[in-house]
């Protein structure tokens, strides 16, 4: 996916204020300041926050998205004739790192706290996995039957949302509550690969 200096740009922008809502949020509550606020802090306009979010919620939700970056990039410089699986795992390791989980986690903690922000974290949820899938059927080709791409993207979905929302015990660095039976990110990640390559 090719894209010009003026979709960098927007998409810069769009993640500036993303993160000054999501940052705001964090110290003052989502119901602690208003919109007036988070351009303020990000330095643009009230004008320029309306051309990227409807209101705080989204702003705050898309934080998420934005800490994911291009995944094309990585998936065009890989074999051509690697097996999906391994593309796949290359791409989690490389952009779902642990920050990104963290930062994914504690935007669920919030949508639980603040129900408005809810409907708005879903929506950047489904885009992203939305867009994943999208880009692993475009590597995919040919080279796989088509229900394959849904199928693993969907395991592999499936298991990383348990782990964001604690039904698996994934310990993320930065965290201080680890349980004895926690697993760490990294292993986390190698055992659900290793499970989808020799079946469950």
């Amino acid at each position: 996916m090719d894209r010009g200096l003026r979709d960098l740009k927007r998409e810069a922008t769009g993640q500036t204020l993303a993160v000054a809502a999501f940052q705001l949020t964090r110290e003052r509550g989502l119901f602690g300041f208003v919109t007036a606020d988070v351009v303020d802090r990000a330095g643009y306009s009230r004008r320029t926050f309306a051309n990227h979010f409807s209101c705080k919620e989204e702003a705050v939700a898309s934080v998420a998205f934005g800490r994911v970056d291009d995944v094309s990039e990585i998936l065009t410089s890989l074999p051509a004739d690697l097996p999906l699986l391994d593309a796949l795992l290359a791409v989690m390791r490389e952009q779902f790192t642990e920050d990104t989980l963290l930062t994914m986690r504690e935007l669920m903690t919030m949508a639980r706290q603040y129900p408005t922000l809810e409907p708005y974290v879903l929506g950047v949820q489904q885009r992203m996995r939305h867009t994943a899938q999208e880009l692993l059927g475009s590597v995919a080709g040919d080279r796989y039957p088509s229900i394959y791409v849904p199928l693993l993207f969907g395991a592999v979905y499936g298991a990383v949302m348990a782990a964001l929302e604690g039904t698996l015990d994934v310990h993320l660095s930065g965290e201080s509550d680890l349980s004895s039976a926690a697993m760490d990110y990294s292993s986390f990640l190698d055992l659900t690969f290793d499970y989808l390559r020799n079946g469950l």
